[in-house]
């Protein structure tokens, strides 16, 4: 027996593709308007910076040569079709699932396309205090950090049990 696509979770594919064209059009904004290691303090605690990051989260690998680029990606592809797979098996009314799912995939995409385009992921928010500064990153890990919290939350809410759903 086929599912519809709409009683899926891929009914909600739609916000990966918002979360894509948001992070892809704040890079281009930064590389379009800024140059590599140019900064602008937007707010106390938080500048524009922008960088180029050729490795993972915190810059991990980053002065491996470039065969990371590949990794990373590989990885990314990796995470994005179990996601994807998850959705379809899920049923579309899984909502927190079914958002954060799209989040991560939308952020992993948009980072995937500036590592296959680039060869270097685009990085320009700068969260610091005082002397200390965060690592930067973009909007892209965002989304994929607020969809993984999403994620833990899901699993520590409560779900109707099976004797409650008898007892009504």
């Amino acid at each position: 027996m086929s599912k519809s696509i709409c009683s899926t979770g891929l009914r909600w594919l739609w916000l990966a593709v918002v979360v894509i064209i948001v992070d892809l059009g704040s890079k281009f904004l930064i590389m379009g308007n800024f140059q590599l290691g140019e900064s602008m303090p937007l707010i106390p605690y938080l500048n524009l910076f922008y960088a180029q990051n050729h490795g993972a989260a915190f810059s991990f690998l980053a002065d491996k040569g470039g065969w990371q680029r590949w990794f990373f990606a590989l990885i990314a592809l990796v995470i994005v079709v179990a996601l994807v797979v998850l959705m379809y098996r899920g049923s579309a009314k899984q909502k927190l699932n079914n958002i954060a799912f799209a989040m991560i995939i939308g952020g992993a995409l948009g980072n995937l396309f500036d590592r296959l385009y680039h060869g270097f992921v685009v990085d320009f928010i700068d969260f610091y205090v005082g002397n200390w500064h965060f690592a930067t990153f973009n909007l892209a890990d965002s989304f994929i950090c607020v969809g993984a919290a999403m994620v833990v939350l899901e699993g520590f809410l409560a779900k109707p049990s099976e004797a409650t759903k008898s007892k009504g």
